[in-house]
C-alpha cells in the first residue's frame, strides 16, 4: 500500500520530517568529517518514519522531505547522497553520475514500491542519476533499520548522534575508518583514526 500525506493526521508532519533529517545530516557531517566529494549512503523506509509497518506504507510526500532536509546540508558540503533501494531492488543504489564517474551503472528507475519513496525522490531531484548495483560508501545513515552496512567502506564505525529518530523510524549512522594492520609492532596514524583525511 502507498499512502499520501493527506491521509496523515498531523499536517505539520512533512516540516517535521525535513527538519530532523537536516538536524541529523548536520551532526553526521561533523562526525565523520564530511568533504567534498565523499559520499553518505542512506537507507530510508518512509513507512518507518511515519509509525507503519517496514515496506506497508511507502510515502512519495516523506521521501522528499527527508531528501530536501539531507541535502540542505551535503550538497554545500559537496557532499553526495547514495540512496539505498528496497529490497526488490536488491538494495541497489542511486546516486549522481558526478559522484562515480566510469563507474558500471545499471538499468532500473525506482519507484516507491519498488525502490522505495526516498530513491524515488533522489532519482527525480538529480541531474544525472544512475543506478548501481553497490558502493562503497564513506559515511551513512539508516533510516528505519534498512540494513546500509553492505554499502559502506570497512571499517564501520557508529556513530551515536543526538537525533535518535526521524519521525517514528529510528535512526542508526556511520562513519568509517582505514583499517589498522600489522599487529603489535606496527606503527599507527593516529590522524586516521578519526577517518580518511583525503
Amino acid at each position: 500500500m502507498a499512502g499520501t500525506i493527506h491521509e496523515l493526521e498531523d499536517t505539520g508532519l512533512i516540516m517535521k520530517i525535513e527538519s530532523e533529517a537536516a538536524a541529523a545530516a548536520r551532526e553526521l557531517a561533523s562526525a565523520a568529517h564530511l568533504r567534498s566529494g565523499q559520499i553518505v549512503v542512506v537507507g530510508c523506509s518512509t513507512s518507518e518514519v511515519i509509525g507503519k509497518n517496514l515496506g506497508s506504507w511507502s510515502t512519495p510526500e516523506i521521501g522528499e522531505a527527508i531528501y530536501r532536509g539531507l541535502n540542505s546540508v551535503f550538497s554545500p558540503l559537496g557532499v553526495f547522497i547514495a540512496a539505498q533501494c528496497c529490497e526488490h531492488l536488491n538494495r541497489a543504489i542511486i546516486i549522481d553520475y558526478a559522484a562515480v564517474p566510469g563507474a558500471e551503472i545499471v538499468n532500473v528507475r525506482p519507484q516507491p514500491k519498488a525502490g522505495g519513496s526516498f530513491a524515488t525522490a533522489v532519482y527525480n531531484a538529480l541531474e544525472h542519476p544512475v543506478a548501481l548495483e553497490s558502493i562503497k560508501a564513506d559515511a551513512g545513515l539508516d533510516i528505519g533499520c534498512t540494513l546500509i552496512g553492505m554499502h559502506l567502506k570497512q571499517v564501520a564505525v557508529p556513530v551515536r548522534l543526538e537525533q535518535k529518530q526521524i519521525g517514528s523510524a529510528l535512526l542508526i549512522a556511520a562513519r568509517v575508518r582505514p583499517k589498522f594492520i600489522g599487529g603489535e609492532r606496527a606503527y599507527y596514524d593516529d590522524t586516521l583514526k578519526e577517518g580518511y583525511p583525503y
